[in-house]
């Protein structure tokens, strides 16, 4: 089967001290290529640690990831990550940061270089191509690694809270750039954030998980996401049911976080 199955994952992490911590529980779903999907959820429900097997870092407790037919044992280029900070390589320039997967697959620049310089375009970054990582600001580097995660041409893109360090309108115009480059280009996209809004604009589906063990608490198939491509953002947060989903979210990961307060004062 075509596509990335989660298949009844749960993960469990064994302590020193004898005890465990049961961080997801019988977590299933199946993607079709090129779906986008965001993952929601309070603090310890499992998010990060559900990407981090997808991607292949971690091997699971139990049950499997299946994509494309194939059972996944480690990482691999069909599923690229995006990280947080960009995990980018400071002292060499842009190009070299975009064109770093192609050359260590063995391709010649007259291979990789097109490619590279097409993405540097759809990113905009094409002026900027020469300039070291440190030189840039946080947004152009989270540019940078989309790019270069890109260059890969993975089948699927995994995005661990890619833009939560960035001000409110960088922010803005990386939503609408990640929007664009799923239209373009078709890859599937799984996206983590801890903001509602983001969720809602950047998942066509939209996972809430409860803490713990972390499971699939709802699930929702939304417009916004479509809405979005080639639009103001906040034109598509003015959407009627825009404020009606995110303040049954935000009521929903409010009462969970209320319950996790709950549990911990009860043990202390």
């Amino acid at each position: 089967m075509s596509g990335l199955s989660i298949e009844n994952i749960s993960m469990r992490f064994d302590l020193p001290n004898g005890t465990s911590v049961q961080a997801l529980k019988d977590v299933s779903l199946h993607l079709q290529e090129g779906e986008l999907m965001s993952v929601l959820g309070p603090s310890g429900c499992g998010k990060t640690t559900l990407l981090n097997i997808l991607a292949g870092f971690l091997a699971p407790t139990e049950g499997q990831i299946v994509m494309n037919g194939h059972t996944v044992t480690g990482p691999d280029a069909e599923r690229g990550m995006v990280f947080q900070q960009g995990a980018l390589f400071e002292w060499m320039s842009v190009r070299d940061n975009v064109s770093f997967g192609p050359r260590m697959k063995g391709q010649s620049a007259s291979q990789y270089q097109q490619d590279v310089d097409h993405l540097l375009d759809v990113v905009g970054l094409q002026e900027f191509k020469e300039k070291a990582i440190y030189e840039l600001s946080g947004g152009m580097q989270q540019r940078v690694a989309l790019a270069r995660c890109l260059a890969n041409d993975p089948d699927v893109i995994l995005m661990d809270e890619p833009l939560g360090a960035l001000d409110a309108l960088t922010r803005e115009k990386m939503q609408s750039l990640v929007l664009k480059l799923w239209k373009e280009t078709g890859k599937t996209i799984i996206l983590i954030t801890h903001s509602v809004e983001e969720a809602l604009l950047l998942g066509e589906r939209l996972i809430v998980m409860a803490p713990r063990p972390g499971r699939i608490h709802k699930e929702y198939r939304l417009p916004f996401a479509d809405l979005g491509v080639g639009q103001d953002l906040r034109e598509v947060k003015k959407h009627p049911e825009f404020a009606i989903r995110r303040e049954e979210i935000l009521g929903m990961i409010w009462d969970m976080e209320e319950e996790i307060m709950g549990r911990t004062e009860a043990a202390s």
